[in-house]
């Protein structure tokens, strides 16, 4: 049985192919199209999907989209006529769309994915024996499923649980905010649904906009922010916006936010409370934006446990799954783990809308169709790797013809130099295998530094990514020596909690004579690793298994002979502003764009001082003369 699962048309549109029960691929399209966070139909993405599983979408038994629009439609209108005449505007510019594409949305469907069928206008009838094998046509093959279903299944199926307990929590789908499901076996049931406008997701991005950054892709950014501030906000949070409850239920007061009525996500309610306006865009944060991120964090981190906690109890299952975009929000993953209700837990690593597309094609499978599962030994997301590679011979092929000069080297030579290169505290562009499913590069599409260095974390951030000082790197570490180093011991693969430096790694530094506040924060280094290591010693740890990882750990392992350190610094191989890479043209762009000095892409290794002079990136990964 061949199921393609679709997310789009909202943010992170994303592809999925499932072949039987397993997961042959998966791609967000913005890895194609080069416009990050793509919401367009995910075309690309569909037609890598069926190329790596040799398919054609006439093949394919059934097309399944990860939400529901009409009743996504019936929240929209129902919304609008609770607080109307409030919000006119808002409605005015919704409602175009609305009823020339996504309340149609079979029919857009249906268009969009007529040029990737064999049954295109004009096509020659069949006749005979043909006839009967002709594929059914795309609208009959045509499934929806409930988004935060698709969540939920993206986060059951794969894991490692026979039973679990699956929390979905993000800014909204349909009309759910926050969802409890039980899955056991190859049944997947919501128990509980909190709905909108009542929304955590909506709550943290409430703050990201007001701090100053971008809703939809800026919580990160608030996220890294919070450790230099202090939670002084928490209780009024608690007393004015959220009224939470002991078992994590929860509402908001909508004096406080404008996202029901307005174009923007707070209300003047909401700056009177915090002392004035949201930060312009663009400006950069102070003490009242970072203590205001310390604030939020805290509460999400509260919330997320009481909920747990409470679920856990009332059922007495203690294996939990994640999903939804908060899930992604990995100092609260870290503090779960830590507090224990839990015993096990596992994060969908495409958490967001993009991974909607697989959970589509896995309820399906299961629920509308009723296939068995089979509980996979470890996960069954393959390390995330599902989207495209590219051989030696092309990869070679590729960098002549971008106008490259590189080296082939065997692997054992490759690991050497690269290792070497990364001691002298050089940047290296590490591309390998295919590329990964999620916002988070995890050594198939990475670049990789010397967490060593105390000038590592502004030169990365300042020169390579070109993006805000105060954003934190993470740390590769080898498996097997992630309790000597970090406080955890247990696995992390997908770069989805945060952990301590441990202890005996941590420098002592002394603040006392003049205390450092802010940004200033970062001068001070406070381990072994200062690189990766945050400003409260924590640090958003990937655990890299020679099993799952192999070129990957490999190249660490040589690092670690090399200079007795078994981390290394991990951030995904793009700028600010450009989605992760994907082709080895494009690695090469971001190559010669940036400050990185070294790139391996397969076996062949690429130096800076070996490139054509006057060779430099336009503003669209292309080539042109200085």
């Amino acid at each position: 049985m061949r199921i393609l699962g679709i997310s789009a048309f909202y943010h992170d549109s994303a592809a999925a192919l499932l072949v039987d029960d397993q997961i042959v691929a998966a791609a967000q399209e913005e890895r194609f199209t080069r416009i990050k966070h793509d919401a367009g139909f995910p075309a690309q993405a569909i037609a890598f999907c069926l190329a790596r599983g040799g398919l054609d979408l006439d093949d394919v038994d059934h097309i399944v989209f990860y939400d529901k629009p009409l009743l996504k439609f019936e929240r929209l209108l129902e919304t609008y006529l609770s607080f109307a005449p409030r919000g006119f505007r808002s409605f005015a510019k919704a409602m175009p769309v609305w009823l020339r594409e996504k309340l149609f949305l079979k029919s857009l469907l249906e268009s969009s994915l007529r040029p990737l069928a064999s049954e295109r206008p004009g096509r020659s009838q069949p006749t005979g024996t043909e006839r009967v094998n002709r594929p059914r046509p795309i609208g009959e093959r045509l499934l929806f499923c409930e988004h935060h279903l698709s969540h939920a299944a993206s986060a059951f199926y794969p894991s490692p649980f026979d039973e679990a307990l699956v929390l979905t929590l993000d800014g909204v789908g349909e009309w759910a905010t926050t969802s409890l499901a039980h899955g056991r076996g190859q049944s997947l049931q919501i128990l509980k649904e909190i709905h909108f406008p009542h929304s955590l997701g909506l709550l943290y991005s409430a703050f990201t906009y007001y701090t100053g950054f971008k809703v939809n892709s800026g919580e990160y950014k608030l996220m890294g922010l919070a450790p230099y501030g202090e939670p002084r906000h928490a209780q009024t949070i608690l007393d004015h916006l959220i009224d939470l409850k002991p078992d994590g239920s929860f509402r908001l007061d909508m004096q406080y936010f404008d996202y029901c009525t307005g174009l923007r996500m707070t209300s003047e309610r909401f700056h009177r409370l915090f002392g004035g306006p949201p930060l312009p865009a663009g400006q950069t944060p102070g003490q009242r934006e970072m203590d205001l991120a310390a604030s939020v964090q805290a509460v999400i981190e509260e919330a997320v446990c009481r909920l747990v906690r409470a679920a856990v109890a009332e059922t007495g299952i203690d294996s939990v799954c994640l999903a939804g975009g908060v899930a992604l929000n990995c100092v609260a993953n870290g503090k779960l783990a830590r507090d224990g209700a839990a015993r096990r837990l596992w994060i969908q690593p495409a958490a967001g809308d993009a991974g909607g597309a697989l959970g589509a094609a896995l309820a399906a499978r299961h629920l509308q169709l009723g296939q068995p599962r089979s509980t996979p030994a470890g996960d069954a997301m393959q390390g995330a790797r599902l989207g495209p590679e590219f051989d030696q011979a092309d990869i070679e092929a590729r960098l002549t013809a971008a106008g490259a000069v590189f080296t082939v080297l065997d692997d054992a030579t490759l690991y050497a130099q690269c290792a070497a290169g990364l001691a002298d505290e050089k940047a290296l562009g590490w591309f390998q295998g295919r590329m990964e499913f999620g916002p988070r590069a995890l050594g198939a599409r990475s670049i990789l530094a010397d967490p060593r260095s105390p000038r590592m974390q502004s030169t990365l951030n300042l020169k390579v990514k070109f993006r805000e000082s105060f954003r934190p790197f993470a740390p590769a570490v080898l498996r097997e020596h992630v309790a000597d180093w970090f406080e955890l011991d247990g696995d992390s693969p997908y770069m989805l909690l945060v952990a301590e430096v441990a202890r005996h790694r941590r420098i002592a530094t002394d603040e006392t004579t003049a205390p450092l506040t802010g940004l200033d924060r970062l001068r001070l280094p406070r381990s072994q690793i200062p690189a990766v290591t945050h400003v409260d010693h924590s640090a958003r740890i990937q655990t890299v298994d020679a099993d799952i990882h192999p070129r990957f750990h490999r190249l660490i392992s040589a690092f670690h002979a090399r200079t007795g350190c078994p981390v290394v610094v991990n951030t995904s191989f793009n700028v600010r502003g450009e989605p992760v890479v994907c082709t080895p043209e494009q690695a090469f762009a971001c190559f010669m764009g940036t400050d990185i000095e070294l790139l391996a892409v397969g076996n062949c290794l690429l130096r800076k001082e070996d490139q054509p002079v006057g060779l430099a990136r336009d503003h669209r990964g292309a080539f042109a003369p200085d």
